[in-house]
């Protein structure tokens, strides 16, 4: 066979191989990758990889998982921070999410949990999707997730990056269009810093921004993030609560919103009925639960 032949095959055989590595995620952009092809090819394919072991990420986690969530997971850069919420660098959903690297301490991210009430003051809540990859099908606030390391999710001031990653993940969950949830609406009532693992592989260790907003809003949500949604009363949360305290129906609810729930939200909830939300923030502190 002619070197040109080779060289020609090499090159479609380089740039598949390249295709699947990225799409499987086995490698990351910022990290370098060397295709080495000896003709004529019953030589072996040489791969140089310049990361640990532990940051290779598996082809069986990527084969295991939602295509959507695949994408989010190796795509989406969240915001490291220390515990007092200063920015220190920026990591992989899928690393961030990973118990083994929780565990050094390393992977405390920046997060928001929206809650959402219609004029009738009853919250909106929803059931996460069975493909999510951290705490599928449990009953949780309206939408919970992250901003993202760039430009406009990243501004301090008036926790005004947080709002927009807020607004674009109602949007992108729920189908709630953004001029139904204005990001001057969200009113930002406090923090909160919490560990929790999911199925021992995975887990959250969050630094949670808790945003309530008043609105009646249009809904089209993505089955591919949510399961199920309802909105409810004070008391329906209650019976909630019961059931699955009482292990009833399966039904589970995410650690954070159970912390949230146990804390704070039903004398929150009494700002929102009397419209005196402002009076119930405390951004200055962030409150450490477990």
């Amino acid at each position: 066979m002619s070197s040109s032949i080779h060289s020609s095959i090499a090159f479609k055989l380089s740039s598949s191989l390249k295709t699947l590595l990225v799409s499987s995620k086995i490698y990351s952009s910022r990290k370098s990758l060397s295709l080495s092809f000896s003709p004529p090819f019953r030589h072996s394919l040489r791969l140089s990889y310049h990361r640990t072991s532990t940051d290779i990420i598996s082809m069986t986690d990527a084969a295991d998982m939602d295509a959507v969530q695949r994408r989010l997971m190796f795509e989406d850069e969240c915001i490291l921070v220390d515990e007092n919420d200063n920015v220190v660098g920026h990591d992989t959903k899928y690393n961030c999410h990973l118990m083994e690297k929780i565990e050094t301490g390393k992977m405390l991210h920046r997060a928001f949990s929206v809650f959402l009430f219609n004029s009738k003051y009853e919250l909106l809540l929803q059931q996460r999707s069975a493909t999510k990859v951290t705490f599928p099908l449990v009953w949780t606030n309206t939408c919970c997730s992250h901003p993202l390391f760039r430009e406009s999710e990243l501004v301090e001031e008036k926790t005004l990056g947080v709002r927009n990653a807020a607004q674009r993940k109602l949007l992108d969950e729920l189908g709630i269009p953004a001029e139904d949830v204005p990001v001057d609406q969200f009113m930002p009532l406090g923090r909160m810093l919490y560990k929790a693992p999911s199925d021992g592989k995975w887990g959250e260790h969050e630094l949670d921004y808790l945003l309530f907003i008043v609105r009646d809003v249009g809904l089209h949500p993505n089955p591919d993030e949510v399961a199920e949604i309802k909105y409810v009363n004070r008391e329906q949360l209650k019976e909630l609560l019961r059931k699955a305290d009482a292990g009833e129906d399966g039904l589970k609810l995410s650690p954070w919103f159970r912390l949230v729930v146990d804390n704070f939200l039903f004398k929150w909830w009494e700002h929102v009925e009397k419209g005196t939300l402002s009076d119930a923030a405390d951004m200055d502190s962030i409150h450490k639960l477990t």
